[in-house]
């Protein structure tokens, strides 16, 4: 990803060195003039679950505070950076480490002072600032760090804590829009008139030869045309009584193509091609090109099946 770098025009002279513990202190966090306890958008790293932390970046972004939780500064800041994550409603999680606690994240950021503020986004580190600072230029920062994140493909929303975060829900791609001729021998089949979608598929073809799907159409529905009507074992029976039958053998090829028995029906009349006379290798290379639309050109046993009948005609 391209490297987000937020910048700020903070004084960081405020930093806190981390030996100077001299500092003024404030109540642990959730106590009476502490900062607030972890809630919502805020949550406390330890060493263990700063891997997840950082896996969870590139969802959305994350803001860490690297801070002593009793130190009077960054308790201020704290309390102001949970406010605005209560504010910004998941746009960014607030995490926060005790520097003390989890010394080896703080050397994973090379904390010189504290309180520090750092961004992780898609597992990068990105620093923002050290020291105190008013809430409004703060939310500039942040500002910043969702843009950054945005741009960068980083729109997910932080869950507050207790909730289980729902992944967004995949939109289901929208089928493209059938032509109307198309539509309208769609239409057809649906409401059982065979005739009107052949009509239309002729028609489409018509307008333009090259229109492919129209020509599978009409193939599949010529094919249930054929095979909507008559008994079908007496069609089967036919087939087996009378071998060199070819509009018997027709016939029941349609029945194979229509219950999935392609490599049989292929078989079945490409074995007719060799004795038959010119008319019937005619019906029987037009059959075999319908079948061929219905099943599809790249279809391993089209391909075989073409080669057989380019043999057998030539």
């Amino acid at each position: 990803m391209s490297e987000p770098t937020p910048q700020s025009t903070f004084d960081v002279r405020g930093a806190v060195d981390l030996a100077a513990l001299a500092r003024p202190q404030s109540p642990p966090p959730g106590a009476p003039g502490g900062a607030p306890a972890a809630d919502g958008y805020v949550v406390d790293v330890t060493e263990e679950t700063f891997g997840e932390l950082v896996e969870s970046s590139s969802s959305y972004p994350v803001v860490v505070l690297l801070w002593l939780p009793t130190d009077q500064a960054s308790a201020q800041l704290g309390t102001d950076l949970g406010a605005l994550a209560a504010e910004y409603a998941g746009r960014f999680q607030l995490a926060r480490v005790d520097v003390q606690a989890a010394p080896q994240v703080a050397a994973a950021f090379q904390v010189q002072g504290v309180p520090t503020v750092v961004a992780i986004l898609q597992g990068q580190p990105v620093p923002l600032f050290q020291g105190a600072a008013a809430a409004e230029q703060i939310r500039g920062v942040l500002d910043q760090v969702v843009q950054a994140a945005e741009a960068n493909g980083v729109t997910g929303r932080a869950p507050a804590q207790g909730e289980t975060p729902v992944a967004e829900e995949e939109q289901p791609e929208q089928e493209p829009e059938l032509p109307p001729l198309h539509q309208e021998a769609y239409e057809a089949i649906e409401r059982d008139d065979l005739d009107a979608a052949v009509a239309a598929y002729e028609k489409a073809i018509k307008q333009d030869p090259r229109d492919a799907l129209a020509v599978a159409g009409l193939a599949q529905v010529r094919l249930l045309v054929r095979t909507r009507v008559g008994d079908l074992t007496q069609v089967r029976t036919a087939a087996a009584d009378r071998p060199d039958d070819v509009e018997a053998q027709l016939a029941v090829a349609d029945l194979d193509v229509l219950g999935g028995k392609v490599d049989d029906a292929f078989a079945r009349l490409l074995e007719l091609l060799p004795g038959a006379d010119a008319d019937a290798k005619e019906a029987l290379r037009v059959r075999l090109l319908e079948y061929f639309e219905i099943v599809g050109a790249t279809d391993p046993r089209v391909v075989k099946a073409r080669q057989r009948l380019a043999i057998s005609l030539y």
